[in-house]
């Protein structure tokens, strides 16, 4: 199949932005349809266009889909913890993105894979593609990625539907009382804190039950299990009951501490994935261990020197 579409301009879209109307007629992120209108792959009458460019009625786009994408950089620790024919599941470390987006050129799990030979599903939105779930940058653990686009289907149906368990481990400051509970607050972006989310009337409402499975000097270790998935969802619960995770500084965990235990971001850890496998239908569960700088916090703190 040839890399070059050519696109009638509609009538809806006549005097639009080149970048904008581009996005909608392929289904592009406006940031994917502006690097293809960079790179010098979307022309008209033989003229390449710029990304202000306004399209007029009668218009052919000319587009090159094939962009030379740079190699992602290597990730060290991204391990394979299941593989099979429709889904693989990662162990996600701290500081990679699932994928691509607005803001974000760092690596990323689906760059990653592809470049270790994987194929992934070419279902979803071309920079989300075999995406049926996520974890923040911050967070590391088990995600799976769909191979298959029987997979795709249904797994991302299984998360919307949220009959995939995801169960937490964090690590959070002081003891939760009770010792196991529901947290069940309204989160929305915060009013007046930027990029935050927060405890908001009227929010989306959110679900997190705990269990403590260990009590530490000045922390408490928790199992969490999400009943909805939430952006920063138990990161902002704990903090709103006093107990942030810790080294979660941007929610209120103590700066201090944090450098004592030499952890630069929150120790929240997603340990395991159970799914009904999309072709078997067997209940499959995936374990993810720790990452290395979580286990040497909980170390300094089971033995103090």
């Amino acid at each position: 199949m040839s890399d070059i579409r050519f696109l009638p301009v509609p009538d809806g879209l006549a005097n639009e932005r080149v970048d904008v109307a581009l996005s909608r007629m392929l289904g592009l992120s406006r940031s994917a349809a502006g690097k293809l209108i960079d790179a010098g792959k979307v022309v008209i009458e033989g003229e390449v266009v710029q990304k202000s460019t306004r399209l007029e009625p009668g218009h052919l786009l000319e587009v090159d889909m094939k962009v030379q994408k740079k190699a992602p950089a290597p990730i060290v620790g991204m391990d394979i913890l299941y593989d099979d024919e429709d889904v693989v599941v990662v162990n996600k470390p701290v500081g990679v993105a699932a994928h691509t987006g607005p803001g974000w050129d760092g690596p990323t799990v689906i760059g990653n894979l592809e470049a270790a030979g994987y194929r992934i599903s070419t279902s979803g939105p071309p920079e989300r593609q075999g995406i049926v779930h996520r974890l923040d940058v911050g967070t590391s653990g088990a995600m799976a990625v769909a191979k298959s686009e029987l997979a795709y289907t249904k797994l991302k149906h299984a998360f919307k539907e949220r009959s995939v368990q995801k169960i937490y481990h964090a690590l959070v400051a002081g003891h939760p009382d009770p010792m196991r509970g529901t947290i069940d607050a309204p989160i929305a972006r915060h009013p007046s804190k930027e990029w935050r989310m927060g405890i908001v009337a009227g929010g989306r409402r959110a679900i997190t039950h705990y269990n403590t499975l260990e009590l530490l000097p000045g922390a408490a270790l928790v199992e969490v299990e999400l009943e909805t998935g939430r952006t920063h969802q138990i990161r902002v619960h704990f903090a709103s009951i006093n107990h942030p995770c810790v080294g979660d500084t941007f929610y209120g965990a103590d700066e201090k501490k944090s450098k004592e235990l030499g952890i630069t971001r929150q120790w929240l850890h997603a340990v395991e994935l159970t799914f009904s496998h999309p072709r078997t239908e067997v209940k499959t569960t995936v374990r993810a261990p720790y990452a290395d700088d979580l286990e040497s916090v909980l170390e300094q703190l089971r033995n103090p020197s």
